[in-house]
């Protein structure tokens, strides 16, 4: 079924213990496409990019079954740029550049033919821009997850409020939770922020996972433990691509295939983090996917022993 993505196609600039990267492709809805494209072959996407970004990762985009009709091309602009540098915990970074060029005035356009689409991934774009493109869909999808970031909730706290009344599932991190229900305990800034509309609420934590809320029920899905961790950048927007990739694929939107799609999601996660960019995520295949799932799931899974009697 169809998926329909609207996020940033960008450059990167990454400097991190292992190394560090000129410019290289980059944005929140590159890598949830790439990731998504993995399960669905009916994918949109929404974005802009200046006549600077190459064409070369257009065609791969659409060597994935990417649908690039929404793909603004601004003829005399620049694409939107970010440069960064981790620290040795690669938990935490300083951001060194940020140039909106295209981004700053970014007015999203729905094609014709993308009205109709069944599931919607919103990429961290700024809530004013999310909800532009819920109401400009004829038909509201089945399911719409959405992402957003800190510095939303700094400057734009009510917009972003208004835009969570929207969607159905909310995906941030464990920093970005408390800040958003201002409490310190996951379990209760869960219910406070599933109180301001998402049905769904995901909580990633890096290197320690990530958490699903629903109604009365949680689900903890672990990360996979890895040698090296060259570049997080990406990852939670992988993430996203493989969670609603999966939804999509299924078409089922139950609490069960949540769990399942978090598994998927991090196993894909778990991929992009071993190289630069996007580079890691271009060259794995389906059975990659497949045995790397396998771990997933030997690493949570045991006989229980009755020990009390």
């Amino acid at each position: 079924m169809s998926l329909l993505t609207v996020g940033s196609v960008a450059f990167d600039a990454i400097e991190t213990p292992f190394g560090k990267t000129d410019k290289i492709i980059g944005g929140a809805g590159t890598y949830i496409a790439l990731a998504a494209s993995f399960y669905n072959n009916k994918q949109n996407i929404v974005s802009v990019v200046g006549e600077d970004f190459p064409e070369e990762m257009l065609n791969q985009l659409k060597n994935r079954n990417v649908n690039l009709e929404g793909l603004q091309i601004k003829k005399g602009e620049k694409t939107f740029f970010w440069s960064g540098k981790y620290h040795n915990d690669m938990n935490s970074r300083d951001t060194l550049v940020t140039e909106l060029n295209v981004l700053e005035h970014f007015n999203p356009t729905i094609p014709d033919s993308y009205q109709g689409c069944d599931y919607l991934m919103l990429g961290n774009l700024s809530p004013q821009v999310q909800r532009q493109v819920i109401e400009r869909l004829t038909v509201r999808p089945k399911l719409i997850a959405m992402d957003t970031m800190n510095f939303w909730m700094d400057i734009a706290m009510d917009d972003l409020k208004e835009t969570l009344k929207l969607i159905d599932v909310l995906i941030i991190n464990d920093e970005e939770a408390r800040q958003l229900s201002n409490e310190y305990a996951l379990v209760k800034a869960a219910k406070v922020i599933r109180a301001m509309g998402p049905k769904y609420l995901i909580i990633k934590k890096g290197e320690h996972g990530a958490l699903l809320f629903h109604g009365d029920h949680m689900f903890f899905a672990p990360a996979l433990p890895l040698e090296e961790v060259f570049d997080p950048t990406g990852a939670g927007d992988t993430f996203a691509g493989g969670f609603m990739g999966y939804i999509a694929s299924t078409q089922d939107i139950s609490f069960e295939s949540m769990k399942r799609a978090i598994i998927n999601g991090s196993a894909l996660a778990s991929f992009c983090v071993e190289e630069f960019g996007t580079e890691r995520l271009m060259n794995i295949t389906k059975k990659d996917l497949e045995e790397r799932i396998e771990e997933f799931v030997a690493l949570t899974n045991f006989d229980m022993v009755q020990v009390i009697s």
